[in-house]
C-alpha cells in the first residue's frame, strides 16, 4: 500500500461519522416521522375497526383478525339507520350550497373589485367585521328566522333541505367574498376595456373574459364550501328532525349515541365511506387549488 493510499485511510478515520449537519437531518426526520405517526395512527385504528367482524371498540388491534366487509354490509342492510338517505342529502345539500356559493361569491366579489360605489369600503368592512364572531352566537337568530320563512315558505322552513341550504349560503359568504374580491383585482383592467372596444357587452365580458381566468379560486371556494358543509353538525342538528331529513354527520351520531362500543365498527366503516368523496374530489382539484391559492389571475 503507497503513502498516498495511507494518508487517504488516516483522513477517512480522523473524519467525524457524525457531522452537525447530520445530526439536525437526523432530528428533522425523527420529528417528522413521529408527527406522521399521530396523524396516521387514528386513520389507521379507524380503518382497522371498518375491516374488523367483532364490531367493537374492546379488544380491536391495528390488524384485525378474520378482516372482512361485514361492517360494511351491516351498514346498508341494517334497518336502524337509512344511511342511504343520510349521505344522498348531505351530497345535495352540500354540492346545491357550494354550486350557489360560488355563483353568488363570483357576482358579489367582481362587483367590490371592479366597481366604485357608494358604501363599497362599508360593505367590504362589514363583510371582515361579522366574520370575526361565530355563527353560533346566531344560532338561536337562525332557527328563528328559519321558523318565520316557513310560516311564509314552507320549502324553506324548518326540517327542510332548502333551509339548511340557505342557512349555509350566508356562513361562508364573507372570507369567500375577500378571496375572490382580491383575486379579480390581480386581473388587468386593459383585458375588459379591450373586450368593450371590440363590442362586448358586459355579461358577455363576465363569462367569457373575467370567470375562465378566476376559475383557480372559484374552484378554492367550491372546495372550501363544499368541506365544510359536508362535515357540518351543529347547524345540522338544529334545523332538521325528520331521520330520513339528517345529513350523514347528524344521522351517524344519532344512530351511535351511547352504543359506540356496539356499533364501532358500523361507525368506522360508514366514515370511510363519508371521507371517500372528499379525498377524491380533492385528488381531482389539487391542480386548481395550488392555483387559486398561490397564484395570481394572470402570470
Amino acid at each position: 500500500m503507497n503513502k498516498e493510499s495511507l494518508k487517504f485511510l488516516t483522513e477517512v478515520k480522523k473524519k467525524p461519522r457524525f457531522t452537525p449537519q447530520t445530526w439536525s437531518q437526523l432530528w428533522k426526520q425523527i420529528v417528522i416521522w413521529v408527527i406522521l405517526a399521530f396523524v396516521l395512527y387514528p386513520i389507521a385504528w379507524v380503518i382497522s375497526a371498518a375491516f374488523d367482524p367483532a364490531n367493537t371498540i374492546v379488544g380491536q388491534r391495528i390488524i384485525p383478525k378474520n378482516a372482512s366487509f361485514i361492517n360494511f354490509i351491516r351498514l346498508f342492510d341494517s334497518e336502524l339507520q337509512p344511511f342511504t338517505s343520510w349521505l344522498l342529502n348531505t351530497f345535495k345539500v352540500s354540492l346545491t350550497s357550494s354550486f350557489l356559493g360560488v355563483c353568488i361569491t363570483a357576482l358579489v366579489g367582481y362587483a367590490f373589485s371592479r366597481m366604485r360605489f357608494h358604501g363599497r369600503k362599508t360593505g367590504l368592512f362589514a363583510i371582515l367585521l361579522i366574520q370575526m364572531f361565530p355563527q353560533m352566537l346566531a344560532l338561536v337568530a337562525i332557527y328563528l328566522i328559519i321558523f318565520w320563512i316557513g310560516h311564509y315558505f314552507s320549502s324553506f322552513g324548518l326540517d327542510t333541505h332548502a333551509g339548511l341550504t340557505l342557512v349555509y349560503l350566508g356562513g361562508a359568504m364573507g372570507v369567500n367574498v375577500w378571496m375572490t374580491k382580491n383575486y379579480f383585482d390581480t386581473i388587468p383592467q386593459s383585458l375588459e376595456e379591450s373586450a368593450k372596444i371590440d363590442g362586448a357587452t358586459p355579461f358577455q365580458l363576465f363569462v367569457k373574459i373575467i370567470l375562465p381566468l378566476t376559475r383557480p379560486i372559484l374552484v378554492v371556494v367550491f372546495f372550501l364550501q363544499f368541506m365544510s358543509n359536508y362535515s357540518e353538525y351543529v347547524l345540522a342538528r338544529v334545523l332538521l328532525a325528520t331521520n330520513e331529513n339528517l345529513t350523514m354527520a347528524v344521522g351517524l351520531q344519532t344512530f351511535i349515541q351511547d352504543q359506540i362500543s356496539q356499533r364501532w365498527g358500523v361507525f368506522s366503516a360508514a366514515a370511510l365511506i363519508g371521507a371517500a368523496p372528499v379525498l377524491i374530489l380533492f385528488w381531482v382539484l389539487q391542480n386548481q387549488l395550488v392555483s387559486g391559492l398561490t397564484r395570481g389571475a394572470v402570470k
